[in-house]
């Protein structure tokens, strides 16, 4: 399921062109280029989401391109850019998985560190692993990556 939602791309004489989006206020990106914005647009927002469900937050329903133009975010923006977000209904399934206790302990201590449930916390681990594994790009948050990264150095393999 696609679902879309209207970004407004805003640029001044010298500056990157940035990106805001008039249903997720605080999603705001850049680019460069008209074309690197717009990619960083569609990353930005799906990590935005992402975040939003984290916390329990409902997400908001797309507004129109008329709707978003009208806007007070509208004034001076460059041009709107429908940005696709990829999601399919959400659906969980109940797993029972054994894991070593001490990584177990490992997982619960960073997990609730960094505010996220040992479920979701295991989700988003292995969905960065697949598509990392696959190739693609990666949707685990850079929040979230920054989090790992200064969580438990020594549990994580040095190349």
């Amino acid at each position: 399921m696609v679902t879309y939602y209207i970004a407004l791309v805003h640029k001044d004489l010298d500056s990157d062109y940035g990106v805001s989006f008039p249903d997720f206020p605080g999603c705001v990106t850049a680019g460069s280029t008209l074309a690197e914005a717009a990619r960083m647009a569609e990353e930005a927002l799906e990590l935005h989401i992402l975040g939003m469900i984290e916390d329990g937050d409902s997400i908001p329903e797309p507004r129109s391109i008329e709707e978003a133009l009208a806007t007070s975010d509208a004034e001076g923006a460059l041009t709107p850019l429908p940005v696709p977000v990829h999601r399919e209904k959400p659906s969980v399934e109940r797993l029972n998985i054994s894991l070593d206790s001490g990584l177990v302990r490992r997982i619960d201590a960073v997990a609730d560190r960094h505010g996220l449930t040992r479920s979701g916390f295991i989700a988003q681990a292995c969905d960065g692993a697949i598509r990392a594994l696959a190739g693609t790009r990666e949707s685990v948050s850079n929040r979230f990556q920054r989090r790992l990264q200064k969580a438990e150095p020594k549990t994580r393999r040095r190349k």
